[in-house]
């Protein structure tokens, strides 16, 4: 197999599975291929004694974009009626979903799946749109005639929530890969946001790229690593408010300092997996600010009016979702 790369391969396996008639047909053929390629590749690994990560990186592609069954999946509840997908053949939609290395996907119309699965464990299930804290950020702020500023859009299933409600939608991610399959994404769907690369923790190359009414910061501030100066710059481009979904340190994870405009912060220290680690911020390690830390650099960046909407403990540690307004 030295000009047919692994990705390829599947791509003429799943030709033939189309072709098969039952489920339990199409399901032991799809599972025999990839076990068959995994065998196949360590096996060739080993005679080669070097593991290639090129090698590596198509057949984690391959595993990811496989975990999910390409077979209808029939809750209504999870489908959407994507615009530019719905009407694409089931070996076309495969294809779409082998060109990007996609580590979340929805549901179509059809009941089949776009995009793929991070992991067995990460994001293995259809994401919904729009997210309910979506649905929440517009009953606050009336999305409607407002501009929406995205910061860490990853793949596009929030930029198209917020598409559905706001006037305008500009996002960006620290990652070029999340721009790529943002755009993609949001394509397919109908909607064209403003989207762009940029890492939030670096000069922005215009400010104005940044200016909106509203900003929908969902998963990021965990992953920084200078959190206060971060918070404190968007009240230098946001108009009238932020939701803030995130977690935090407390009181007693809080055990090492930093300062910032000659304030001393508490933090937790966090490693990170760094840039190679998609679910990971861009650097080492993060800090977790105290949720009192929290609001109160909110309210010294221009945003004093905090409602605590909700407090929820996850796997990782406990989050907050909030909305913050200026006067």
């Amino acid at each position: 197999m030295k000009k047919q790369t692994w990705s390829r391969v599947l791509k003429y396996k799943l030709k033939d599975l189309f072709k098969l008639n039952s489920v339990e047909e199409k399901k032991g053929f799809l599972e025999a291929s990839i076990q068959a390629q995994i065998a196949a590749l360590k096996s060739s690994s080993q005679e080669n004694g070097v593991v290639s990560q090129k090698s590596i990186d198509e057949l984690d592609v391959i595993q990811n974009n496989s975990l999910v069954s390409p077979l209808p999946i029939h809750n209504a509840d999870v489908r959407n009626a994507i615009k530019f997908v719905d009407s694409l053949s089931d070996e076309e939609l495969a294809e779409l979903n082998q060109l990007l290395n996609w580590k979340c996907f929805v549901v179509d119309g059809n009941g089949r799946q776009f995009g793929g699965a991070a992991s067995a464990t990460k994001r293995q299930v259809p994401q919904i749109i729009p997210d309910r804290r979506i649905m929440m950020m517009n009953e606050v702020f009336d999305l409607s005639d407002k501009h929406v500023l995205e910061i860490g859009c990853f793949e596009g299933v929030h930029t198209i929530g917020l598409s559905m409600y706001a006037k305008a939608v500009t996002a960006f991610d620290s990652r070029i890969e999340n721009v790529v399959k943002t755009i993609v994404r949001c394509s397919l769907f109908g909607y064209s946001p403003t989207v762009f690369q940029y890492d939030t923790e670096k000069p922005v190359s215009n400010p104005d790229w940044l200016t909106a009414d509203v900003m929908h910061h969902v998963g990021v501030l965990y992953h920084l690593k200078d959190p206060v100066q971060h918070l404190l710059s968007l009240g230098t481009y946001i108009g009238q408010g932020i939701m803030l979904d995130t977690h935090y340190a407390l009181d007693q994870e809080a055990t090492e300092e930093y300062i910032v405009d000659g304030q001393t912060y508490a933090y937790k220290h966090y490693t990170e997996g760094g840039y190679r680690d998609p679910f990971s911020g861009m650097y080492d390690f993060a800090r977790w600010l105290r949720l009192d830390d929290i609001a109160e650099v909110l309210t010294v960046a221009g945003f004093p009016k905090i409602d605590i909407v909700e407090k929820r403990n996850e796997r990782n540690g406990p989050r907050v979702l909030l909305m913050a307004k200026r006067s």
